[in-house]
């Protein structure tokens, strides 16, 4: 395909794409309750070969031909990044200072119970072929599973606290604070996974080490260093087109050295956004990059996970018995972990409840990590296909679960006005005090 035949299908392709996932988003929150993520996630689902592609498939092959994915992905981890970049502009540090044993608390128990869940079951696991590389070790399996168990939907969860309205009070951000923690520790695991399985020990070090010292330096010297940034805004009265460069180049240059690293741009994208000037600055920089990340970018990243999705691989009895035992005992590790340690650290029932439910959601996250097992040859199409339907129960469990458990206590409060219905795609994230902020 030359580069004109390309360029002609992205256009196409994002018409298309933009069109699903409003179009899905609006009936997921208009007939299943659902937050617009949600339906984003199933729109890429429907257009990948799950549905489109049992359905049409000469449709989806010239809606998606194989050389265009790469530029798929591209401005997928774009959407991704600079949503998560967003996401960090709204986060409260006084909130997670104020939280922090409990943050810990949430995260290690989340971490800790998947993995210790995986050394039951991967024997169990491995005892089906074809679920993993026959040559992989039971210790490298155990591993892959509990970092899969143990992943949140960190850029899911983020969306879903700001769609409620959630993402100045401790519980958006002790949620946020604990699923980035468990996230960053499940891309540390697996690049020791990789690193084991053939790719060098270099991998595991460059990751960890890289991913610590980015961290410590950002949290350390980047409010310093950044804060003439937020004084230049108020002296102007605006966030000028050179501010803006610049924000965008240091996002950039974030997200380029935690993907350079082995862990993920999206970590770079969400510290860069925590330690920038909150205030006037934060709120203008969410002003402008707001629509065009939240209706044109994210939705690639959706797009582009749901292409490599297939579900009908789960195809008989036992591997559908398979994938519940996956399913009902990551719940319990995960969510009912997070909700015990929560309830342990001082919150109350409801607010541990809310906590268990929302960072039991596994998400693109996780089909990020499985994709990537699958590419390395350590699982097989049909244990990727079990996670995969893992990953989208628990985060089609998340809204409703949430609001079962939390809805009502919020309301009382004040805290969930965003749960109303609204004429538009509801989809934009609110700081505490109501402004609008980015989605």
């Amino acid at each position: 395909m030359t580069t004109a035949q390309l360029s002609v299908v992205f256009f196409l392709q994002m018409a298309v794409i933009i069109a699903a996932c409003r179009a899905v988003g609006w009936l997921a929150r208009r007939y299943l309750g659902q937050p617009q993520v949600v339906g984003e996630m199933i729109a890429g689902v429907i257009l990948g070969p799950s549905l489109l592609g049992l359905l049409a498939p000469d449709i989806q092959a010239m809606l998606f031909p194989k050389e265009s994915k790469n530029i798929l992905f591209v401005g997928a981890q774009l959407g991704v990044g600079l949503y998560m970049f967003l996401v960090g502009l709204g986060f409260q540090s006084s909130h997670f200072r104020s939280n922090a044993g409990s943050a810990a608390a949430v995260s290690l128990s989340g971490m800790a119970a998947p993995f210790l869940l995986a050394i039951v079951i991967t024997p169990w696991l491995m005892g089906h072929p074809g679920l993993f590389n026959p040559a992989l070790s039971t210790p490298q399996a155990t591993l892959f599973m509990g970092a899969c168990i143990a992943i949140t939907a960190f850029p899911m969860l983020a969306r879903i606290i700001h769609e409620r309205g959630l993402s100045g009070t401790p519980l958006g951000t002790l949620s946020l604070s604990a699923g980035a923690i468990d996230d960053a520790g499940a891309w540390a695991v697996l690049a020791i996974v990789l690193a084991t399985f053939g790719d060098g020990s270099i991998v595991a070090v460059k990751a960890i080490g890289g991913g610590l010292a980015f961290a410590v330096f950002m949290l350390t010297l980047g409010p310093r260093l950044l804060a003439p940034l937020g004084r230049w805004a108020e002296r102007e009265g605006r966030v000028t087109h050179s501010m803006l460069a610049v924000t965008l180049g240091l996002f950039l240059l974030a997200a380029f050295t935690m993907d350079a690293v082995g862990i993920h741009a999206v970590f770079g994208g969400f510290l860069l956004g925590a330690v920038m000037p909150k205030g006037f600055f934060a709120q203008e920089i969410r002003r402008q990059l707001e629509p065009f990340t939240v209706v044109l970018l994210l939705p690639m990243f959706f797009t582009y996970s749901g292409l490599h999705t297939q579900l009908t691989l789960v195809d008989n009895w036992g591997l559908a018995l398979v994938t519940l035992a996956i399913l009902a005992a990551s719940v319990l590790a995960k969510g009912g972990a997070c909700w015990a340690a929560a309830r342990l650290t001082g919150q109350d029932n409801a607010t541990a409840l809310g906590i268990g439910a929302l960072m039991n959601a596994r998400g693109l996250m996780e089909l990020i990590i499985i994709n990537i097992g699958l590419q390395k040859g350590i699982i097989g199409p049909a244990l990727f296909s079990m996670l995969v339907l893992m990953a989208i129960v628990t985060t089609l469990m998340a809204s409703p679960l949430f609001e079962l458990v939390y809805g009502r206590k919020a309301r009382a409060r004040g805290e969930l006005g965003a749960l109303q219905e609204q004429e538009g795609d509801g989809a934009e994230l609110r700081t505490a005090g109501g402004k609008a902020g980015s989605a």
